[in-house]
């Protein structure tokens, strides 16, 4: 496989696709979306080889979750696929229009980025949504997914090409590598004479070296450990509900919860109720000195070791800790790197703004779930990543954060004295 050509090709296509219009683009995922429905049991019996063998390779339940498609989230994806389309196309948009002192009219227009180079772990499903959310913003995309998908993503890979090449779209606006060598990765890496943008998705192993060896901008995002802070005013019922949703709801998701932490002043009344919900869900907890005074210690509720407050679970295991007040809650999120989601449970308004002012995460919720951190759920339609970082783009990546601008200046003959 040679990705210097793929890279050619790549930059080939995103000066044709600069001058699609927002119809073509359109018409292109719509064929996307026909064609994944039309090749449903093909991809699902791809997806079939891959589960079979992830099993025997022991991997864990989470990635399993993550791995494995069915008719409902194909159908899904689908869908997704047809609300990009119904969303506004940012490209040639223009912002920031002002007239200066010498006549000349002056304004950013929106633009894409040119070619985006993904590199994601386990979830076929990023396949779609990137293609999406790349091809409606003008975008050729370089895709490499993780071996334990290679079927999957072939046949995904397939569907798109099938579609684009039926509407007479350019076929090397989404390329993939398949060849499963890490050498390829490192290789796609330093293909800055192509690619203008590299965004991994996966676990902090992946992201921590693709931010090492790339020579192209990279965007972190992903990981993070996602709390909920549950303050002495909080509704214990309706607390216990969002508590639940975020944990269980899919727990092998980035924005699932990962720590509880509980005012002390409830603790005693409020940490058996966690204890006994999350039982009923299988959940085991991982808990501190303090709220092990308030609990039985069992084969599903252990005390916590060094590490177990960073770690992103993604399985129904919960970190719990009882904190004084608010001060200690975001002293302990400070510590254990909350970039990700976090969220507080209150009734006082004052506590909701410290929370929402001092949490320096992409996404902060005052009574709600961690797992609203979704370009779905955003409004955004589907999402290329979820951005930790601060420059560029933060949070839920849709469509705007994978344009850039430059700026236009008309005038009459104007120059500069």
């Amino acid at each position: 496989m040679n990705l210097n050509e793929i890279g050619q090709q790549a930059k080939a296509a995103a000066a044709q696709l600069m001058k699609c219009s927002t119809s073509q683009k359109n018409q292109a995922l719509a064929a996307i979306a026909d064609e994944l429905e039309l090749q449903l049991e093909a991809i699902l019996e791809a997806n079939q080889q891959d589960l079979s063998d992830a099993r025997e390779q022991g991997l864990s339940d989470a990635m399993l979750d993550r791995l494995m498609l069915n008719k409902s989230r194909l159908m899904g994806m689908a869908q997704d696929v047809r609300h990009v389309i119904a969303l506004a196309d940012p490209v040639g948009r223009e912002f920031d229009s002002r007239i200066l002192d010498n006549g000349m009219r002056l304004c950013r227009r929106s633009v894409p980025l040119g070619v985006v180079g993904v590199i994601y772990e386990a979830r076929p499903n990023v396949t779609i949504d990137i293609a999406s959310l790349c091809i409606k913003t003008g975008n050729a995309a370089i895709l490499r997914g993780g071996k334990e998908t290679l079927r999957s993503n072939l046949a995904l890979i397939q569907v798109i090409q099938q579609a684009l090449e039926k509407v007479q779209f350019p076929l090397a606006s989404v390329q993939y590598i398949s060849d499963p060598d890490r050498a390829r990765v490192a290789e796609l890496l330093r293909m800055d004479t192509y690619v203008d943008m590299i965004i991994p998705r996966g676990g902090e192993g992946l992201h921590r070296m693709c931010r090492e060896n790339s020579s192209i901008p990279v965007i972190i995002g992903g990981f993070g450990i996602s709390h909920i802070y549950v303050e002495a005013s909080a509704q214990q019922d309706k607390a216990l509900r969002v508590i639940e949703n975020a944990k269980v709801q899919r727990p092998s998701a980035c924005n699932a919860l990962d720590t509880l932490l509980v005012d002390e002043s409830i603790a005693a009344e409020f940490l058996p109720k966690v204890a006994a919900r999350m039982q009923d869900d299988r959940v085991r907890l991982v808990v501190d000195g303090k709220a092990a005074t308030y609990l039985t210690l069992s084969d599903s509720i252990r005390l916590a070791q060094d590490g177990d407050y960073d770690t992103e679970w993604l399985s129904l295991t919960l970190g719990i800790k009882v904190v004084s007040n608010i001060d200690e809650a975001l002293a302990h999120m400070y510590a254990h790197r909350a970039s990700h989601s976090d969220a507080i449970l209150t009734e006082q308004l004052s506590q909701a703004e410290r929370f929402m002012n001092e949490v320096d995460s992409a996404a902060v919720y005052v009574n709600a779930s961690t797992r609203f951190t979704d370009g779905g759920q955003f409004g955004l339609g589907a999402e290329v990543a979820v951005s930790t970082q601060k420059l560029h783009a933060r949070g839920p990546m849709g469509l705007d954060a994978l344009t850039s601008y430059k700026w236009i200046g008309v005038a009459d003959y104007l120059i500069r004295s």
